[in-house]
């Protein structure tokens, strides 16, 4: 399993970097690749197509519907609905409940069909396979139904926090894991509100309870400093710790 980063900037896109996407692909038996995309934040969609073919994506997998996790979903139908060689056939499309409706209202799409002609839209009720890849949703807590992803290939799982507050959920969510990607959006020394996100010393004592091998510190806003927040995972965790950055390419294990 490959762990691609297209866009990591936190809450909204930032100079150097688009809004939450993450490519995860991995090969089966016979040698295809399976793709599959972890969010589909605002910009990430022009990104991706330095990573892959955006055609040769499998299914879409939405951690919750915030824009900066879901809004370039719509640029997407554009691609899939008008490419030149003609309209590409639909694929999943995986979110909390309303994903369907909450997509087609952010492209002023008629609530009758909206985009279900290019996506195949499921709302989560447990894990879902793709190829070799299975992704097991997590609920976490944040402002909207918000879910951390399990995704599992090969016998290794990457656990994916999306966007989630401290938690019992994010023990459940890094339990076995390889590799723990996880938000830190905000500062320790701040007074920060409960149920929204993580710092970064949230983030690295998740990994450091559950054993997890390597920690990705990610989706830290334009106005923050990623190796601060860094530093402060490191302050709890002693294994092998980065800062996401787009382009970063990781093969778990």
């Amino acid at each position: 399993m490959r762990l691609t980063v297209v866009g990591c900037s936190g809450s909204f896109a930032g100079p150097d970097s688009a809004a939450s996407c993450y490519l995860v692909e991995a090969d089966d038996a016979e040698g295809r690749t399976w793709r599959i995309l972890l969010d589909l934040g605002s910009g990430a969609l022009g990104a991706l197509q330095r990573y892959a073919d955006p055609a040769a994506v499998d299914a879409v997998f939405f951690s919750h519907l915030h824009p900066d996790h879901c809004l370039d979903l719509c640029g997407y139908y554009v691609l899939r609905k008008y490419h030149p060689g003609g309209a590409l056939p639909p694929i999943p499309v995986w979110g909390p409940a309303g994903v369907a409706e909450r997509m087609s209202r952010a492209y002023d799409l008629p609530a009758s069909h909206g985009m279900t002609a290019e996506f195949d839209f499921h709302e989560y009720d447990g894990s879902v396979a793709v190829g070799p890849i299975a992704v097991e949703p997590v609920r976490v807590a944040h402002p909207v139904p918000a879910y951390g992803l399990r995704v599992t290939a090969d016998g290794h799982t990457l656990a994916y926090t999306g966007d989630t507050g401290p938690c019992p959920a994010l023990d459940v969510l890094a339990d076995g894991a390889t590799m723990l990607l996880a938000e830190a959006s905000f500062r320790e020394q701040d007074v920060n509100p409960e149920g929204l996100h993580l710092t970064g010393r949230n983030a690295g004592e998740a990994a450091a309870r559950n054993g997890v091998p390597r920690l990705v510190v990610t989706h830290v806003p334009p106005w923050y400093d990623a190796e601060e927040r860094l530093a402060e995972a490191r302050a709890a965790y002693a294994g092998d710790a980065t800062a996401a950055v787009p382009g970063a390419t990781y093969v778990i294990p």
